[in-house]
């Protein structure tokens, strides 16, 4: 049976909460930059570091965030993050310099790489692996991609209002969805005598990680200055490796060597990591396209985007019965397939559209996240007993496939445009930048169809609440 206790669903109510305002950090913020703008006077560069700061400090924290998670306590650190990221919203919100807005939204991004693998790990920590498990994670892959697609919806509309509410709602939220944690989640044990964690690599890791992650940003605008650019890969890669080679000999590794053997685990972390680089890159083209080219105002891309978190009441419906009838990995290149369908269908787009032809693409994009996230997370935690750092790791690969996709889809596009600003050249630029979530796709279903077959079950189908 897959039904949960009234306890569990509001506790898995407040997880799915909290990822969900996570999920959504980015995509509220973007459509208030051009009022952020106005407000402070800011240059496109302070605009794209506003924008670029909290999935950096977001991703760089994931692999510690996790690795505490599991020595000090889930509960612990989940709710220790959750109350940072409410302060620090609030005082990005009532921000009056753009360097205390940044600094804001750095700190928030660092709580949510805290919360975010702590969240995780306490739903694979309640929910035993098996069908109770694997409905318990579509549900929170459901309120991953809700936050995604409905916080551009969301970002519109507040920032019709004032582009502070797209700071201070999600403060008021977070405040809520605290006391329903501090009800619902089980205090943890005290941590044992020998609790250990291994600060040296963990600085490593977290720092190779801001350094790449800054790097990647940086190739949205190549006049940002390639020497230092590359300087930030070298010196990201240098820690990197310097960080994998402490893990094979460190006492408490961060990574447990063991977890990096695991091919399903790692397996599952690159497909979502290419399956997060091409649907940051869609939804960032597909913005651009509706705004600059078909003249949609930020209110109707918002609304239309909505379309993109029908997988909202489609995962947690259907995806339990196709894993039930077909396995994880069918289910999962399945959802990627979609991915790939969603974007190629926009590589004839054409200015006179409407609507009629915009909508079936993003719903195709709601059928991949239904199909693929959700399961991925699965995989990505299966067997495997480390399960914050486990958390961490998925959790960080989402990061660093946006980061990865809204570069590399801000450079194609940002090249393919030139110095040329009509409509014609505009379109042209984005049918070529529209190749990058369509191969990011693409890539995602080969490497999931070589994952092994597992095995359906029936207990799966049963999806009462």
């Amino acid at each position: 049976m897959t039904r949960f206790t009234p306890r569990e669903g509001f506790l898995l109510a407040a997880l799915c909460g909290a990822i969900f305002l996570e999920g959504s950090g980015i995509a509220l913020l973007t459509i208030a930059l051009p009022r952020i703008r106005e407000d402070f006077g800011a240059s496109t560069g302070e605009l794209s570091a506003i924008a670029s700061a909290y999935v950096i400090a977001y991703g760089g924290f994931m692999l510690l965030g996790g690795r505490v998670a599991d020595v000090f306590g889930r509960r612990r650190v989940f709710l220790a993050g959750l109350i940072a990221f409410a302060v620090f919203c609030v005082l990005g919100a009532a921000a009056h310099e753009v360097w205390l807005l940044l600094a804001a939204r750095f700190v928030a991004g660092a709580a949510s790489g805290f919360m975010t693998p702590a969240g995780m790990s306490l739903i694979t920590g309640t929910f035993e692996e098996g069908p109770r498990r694997d409905r318990a994670l579509v549900f929170y892959g459901a309120a991953t991609a809700a936050g995604f697609a409905l916080g551009a919806a969301l970002g519109g509309l507040l920032t019709a209002v004032h582009w502070r509410w797209v700071l201070f709602l999600p403060a008021l939220l977070a405040v809520v969805i605290l006391a329903l944690s501090v009800a619902t989640i089980p205090r943890d044990g005290k941590p044992g005598p020998r609790a250990a964690l291994d600060l040296f690599g963990a600085l490593k890791a977290t720092a190779a990680a801001v350094l790449l992650v800054t790097a990647i940003t940086r190739l949205e605008d190549p006049a940002e200055g390639t020497t230092t650019t590359g300087l930030l890969f070298v010196s990201g890669l240098a820690l990197l490796a310097l960080f994998l080679v402490r893990q094979r000999s460190a006492s408490a590794p961060l990574v447990p060597p063991r977890l990096l053997r695991a091919p399903g685990v790692l397996r599952a972390d690159a497909a979502v990591l290419l399956f997060a680089a091409g649907f940051y890159a869609f939804q960032f083209l597909l913005t651009l396209y509706l705004q600059e080219l078909l003249g949609w105002t930020p209110v109707q891309t918002g609304l239309a985007f909505v379309l993109m978190s029908l997988e909202v009441v489609i995962a947690p419906l259907l995806t339990p019965r196709l894993l039930g009838r077909f396995g994880t990995r069918s289910v999962t290149v399945l959802g990627l397939l979609a991915g790939v369908a969603a974007s190629a269908w926009f590589l004839p787009a054409g200015t006179e559209w409407g609507m009629g032809w915009i909508a079936p693409p993003l719903v195709l994009v709601s059928l991949a996240f239904a199909f693929a996230y959700g399961p991925l997370a699965i995989s990505s935690t299966s067997g495997v007993d480390d399960q914050g750092a486990a958390s961490g790791l998925f959790n960080a690969a989402v990061q660093f496939g946006a980061a990865i996709g809204l570069a590399a889809a801000a450079a194609v596009y940002s090249i393919a445009l030139g110095a040329d600003s009509g409509t014609a050249a505009g379109l042209d630029a984005f049918r070529i930048g529209v190749w990058v979530p369509v191969v990011a796709f693409a890539a995602a279903s080969a490497l999931g169809l070589t994952g092994r077959r597992s095995s359906p079950s029936p207990q799966a189908t049963d999806t009462e609440g």
